[in-house]
């Protein structure tokens, strides 16, 4: 007796339908075809286990067990649930009227119990738009596939629940999600606020210059100056997440396995920290059965890369085509996949080894040419992606006893969404721009105008101050940002002199 159950398969952030074809026939060998890896074949210990311990019959038969399309690989230990539906089905202990309605995934225990699975949310995305009425899946996974509207999310805690309503014995009231009114829930969950940092006033002030224009931003400073804090309180002055961004994000953490059980949408922007150790492909993505790297698990939030130097030299240079095009491309032999990779990068380092090269108060004990050398394990063309340089100094004392609060994350983020809304009208025709960060030459030369005042400044400081010719369009994209904080139409003056003092790296001599 043939039976076909309905599974899936993520490849990048999309899913694939995958066919589940059971064959029951005179015999007593089991047989799994159809380009399966360990995991897989190892579902007939699970599942027969799983059917006896709940007191169900496994068939004494010669059983073929077919995935479908053939040519794609199959990973994972997701597909025991539809297998084991499928045999069930093939020996007439399942009614089969319900079955091909649903996408049917779920990894079993040996009691019968099921485990949550990864891609919960692409999958359900793909069903409903293959025209399936519904999905059958671990509890866990749920309210993650729930926020697909208009589509039956049956969330089940064993194979038992599973069977008991595909025989229309027991009913499995679907699990509903309002996916709006859980974003707008959550919108501003966060325990970082921008109130908790004593002094740092121009710090701040960088930040939400970096926030408001979506530029990268390194943090240079002796131990103990405030960066890590400063960092990860960003994405509270950042632009709230649209649902659309939500939806992305979700489905990127989903893939990768990250989202905790019961939970549903992603929405706060992420904040990605890995450690200086960190391998080429687990930043950037990739491995024998691609998974998203911590860079694309940052998209539309934050990846902060706390004592830069100290990261492999190969790991920062993978970093730089993402950079610019925000999207990573794996490519294997037989196929290809991509990754969203839309991120603001911060990062921090101390100004040399020893931490207190131009520390307004402990001497700094590095040999000659130690600062420089420091300096070079970033590569010219990573920092040349980086728009603000900024220097941290030490808090004082007398700042920090201060017992007067500062402005609060809320204050600043109205600013920059302002700002935001103003590049956003101004790039409403310009493909793939939405923010100052991402104009290209041309459009820059376009937008930023400015006058012979401005045009004087900017000669004098790299004159000066020995700027290099690439802090020229850096330094425009950052005036173009502190002009729309003002809601200023052109870039003055005043503008053009705050950008130039975010280039300290460029400025020769700064090393020593």
């Amino acid at each position: 007796m043939l039976v076909k159950t309905f599974g899936s398969a993520v490849y990048g952030i999309h899913a694939t339908t995958i066919t589940i074809e059971v064959n029951l026939e005179t015999g007593v060998k089991f047989f799994l075809v159809g380009l399966p890896d360990n995991a897989v074949k190892e579902s007939y210990l699970r599942v027969m286990a799983a059917v006896k311990n709940i007191g169900f019959r496994f068939p004494g038969k010669r059983i073929t067990v077919n995935m479908a399309p053939a040519d794609i690989r199959k990973e994972g230990s997701a597909y025991d649930l539809p297998i084991a539906i499928g045999i069930l089905a093939g020996s007439e202990q399942v009614n089969e009227e319900k079955i091909s309605k649903y996408i049917i995934m779920g990894e079993l225990s040996l009691d019968g119990g099921l485990q949550p699975i990864k891609g919960a949310l692409p999958i359900a995305l793909q069903a409903k738009k293959e025209g399936f009425e519904g999905i059958i899946l671990p509890l866990q996974n749920a309210r993650e596939a729930a926020i697909v509207e208009e589509f039956k999310v049956i969330g089940a805690s064993s194979l038992l629940d599973v069977i008991k309503f595909l025989n229309n014995e027991e009913d499995i009231t679907p699990t509903f999600v309002n996916a709006k009114e859980e974003f707008y829930s959550k919108l501003k969950d966060s325990e970082y606020d921008f109130a908790d940092v004593k002094g740092q006033e121009n710090i701040k002030r960088a930040l939400e210059i970096a926030a408001a224009g979506g530029h990268n931003v390194i943090l240079i400073g002796p131990p103990g100056a405030g960066k890590t804090m400063l960092a990860k309180r960003l994405p509270t002055i950042l632009p709230p997440l649209t649902l659309q961004e939500a939806l992305e994000t979700t489905k990127i953490h989903s893939v990768a396995g990250k989202m905790q059980n019961n939970s549903s949408l992603i929405t706060v922007r992420p904040f990605r920290s890995p450690h200086h150790t960190i391998s080429d492909v687990a930043l950037v993505g990739g491995g024998g059965f691609p998974q998203p790297g911590e860079i694309s698990l940052a998209h539309h939030g934050v990846l902060f890369l706390d004592e830069l130097p100290e990261f492999k030299r190969t790991v920062l240079e993978v970093m730089r085509q993402p950079l610019e095009d925000r999207v990573v491309t794996i490519s294997r032999a037989k196929f290809s996949i991509e990754y969203p990779a839309s991120f603001m990068l911060v990062a921090s380092m101390n100004p040399c080894p020893c931490g207190f090269y131009n520390h307004p108060e402990k001497e700094c004990v590095c040999p000659p040419g130690t600062v420089q050398k420091y300096l070079n394990r970033i590569s010219g063309p990573l920092l040349d992606r980086i728009d603000l340089h900024v220097e941290v100094t030490p808090v004082s004392f007398s700042e920090l006893t201060k017992t007067q609060k500062s402005e609060r994350s809320e204050s600043v983020r109205e600013r920059v969404i302002a700002a935001r809304n103003l590049q956003l009208d101004r790039f409403s025709n310009e493909e793939g721009v939405f923010s100052n960060a991402q104009m290209g030459a041309q459009l820059l030369q376009k937008i930023s105008t400015i006058d012979e005042a401005g045009k004087s400044l900017l000669n004098v400081a790299m004159k000066k101050l020995g700027l290099s010719a690439r802090a020229y369009d850096r330094i425009l994209k950052v005036a173009r940002t502190i002009a729309d904080l003002e809601s200023s139409v052109k870039i003055e003056t005043h503008h053009l002199a705050e950008a130039i003092q975010y280039r300290s790296l460029d400025r020769e001599g700064w090393a020593g």
